[in-house]
């Protein structure tokens, strides 16, 4: 399943619109902000139909998914919204996050949970708001927004630069640091980020991860931003992202993707969109002396006017 839907749910009281775009979209936020009214209109109108009062308008279907059945109903569903919230604890399981990797649909969690078994995005992390919008009827509006839209805490001028892997992002970043006297860390993993922030002094560090999988350690990683001001974040789609956004690489069909990934990504088959930026440019480079190899850097992307194309790109950090 592929695409960018907009879903609107509404009855004569309360209206909510929104837009998905990839395969797995979290709602957050504390009691009484909505969630649950959401889940439970839905659940109204799968069950009750018209006789609910609920109308539930996307160009595709959208179920609720809990019980004991959430599997079988997964294994005979397509090209459908599910939506789940934290009461089915199934959410948190690896039994779960298998069945949601290899399914042609897209999911909508509604948890306050962190989901560390899922690769979700940080810019697909929403609350929940009423919009005002409708002040004056009877019917609010209410709309998602961003948690962390302003999570990029920039721009920064780091003394030190803390990397989320050890393959070819890193490579680049300590060969840049090197040559400009920038010390350069790799947590090796999204989990040991934070023991690494731990050791952290008073210099100035730019955390550079994932953002397309980088959702479920979001909390905390925002929250040590808040309370240490010298720790900044710097989270792309991915390293390759960043590569095929500097325009290294010259192909129309490049810059058509990046206006639009969520038209080209099948979440079948690409669980994160990190990995499907990895599939593109290392099948765009294939035959070419930029040739990419994700575990270790290919030296002509340090190449002078190579590496200046990708800095360039970088908006925010100052190398």
């Amino acid at each position: 399943m592929k695409g960018k839907y907009k879903i609107v749910v509404k009855n004569n009281r309360l209206l909510y619109e929104f837009e998905i775009k990839r395969n797995l979209t979290v709602i957050r936020g504390d009691s009484a902000t909505g969630k649950t009214t959401l889940i439970n209109m839905l659940r109204q109108a799968e069950n009750l139909g018209p006789s609910s009062g609920i109308d539930v308008v996307c160009s595709v279907p959208c179920r609720i998914l809990e019980g004991a059945n959430w599997k079988l109903i997964l294994e005979n569903s397509s090209k459908t919204i599910f939506f789940t919230d934290e009461e089915n604890a199934f959410i948190h399981t690896a039994e779960f996050a298998a069945a949601v990797k290899n399914s042609d649909n897209y999911y909508v969690l509604i948890t306050r949970e962190n989901l560390y078994t899922l690769p979700y995005s940080v810019e697909e992390i929403y609350g929940i708001h009423c919009s005002g919008k409708y002040h004056d009827t009877r019917r609010m509006y209410n709309q998602m927004y961003q948690i962390y839209s302003d999570h990029q805490t920039l721009p920064v001028v780091p003394e030190k630069i803390l990397t989320e892997d050890s393959n070819s992002g890193y490579d680049f970043f300590k060969a840049v640091g090197k040559e400009r006297k920038i010390s350069c860390e790799s947590a090796g993993g999204k989990s040991n980020l934070f023991h690494s922030l731990e050791q952290v002094g008073k210099e100035s560090v730019c955390v550079i991860a994932d953002g397309a999988a980088i959702g479920p350690e979001m909390d905390r990683l925002y929250k040590y931003t808040l309370q240490k001001k010298n720790i900044h974040l710097y989270l792309p789609e991915s390293f390759e992202w960043l590569i095929l956004q500097s325009g290294l690489i010259q192909s129309k069909d490049i810059k058509a993707i990046l206006e639009s990934p969520e038209d080209y990504i099948d979440g079948k088959e690409y669980f994160s969109w990190e990995r499907f930026f990895t599939s593109l440019l290392t099948e765009q480079t294939k035959a070419s002396y930029l040739r990419y190899n994700k575990g270790k850097l290919n030296e002509c992307y340090l190449h002078e006017k190579n590496k200046e194309m990708i800095l360039n790109c970088i908006k925010g950090v100052k190398f």
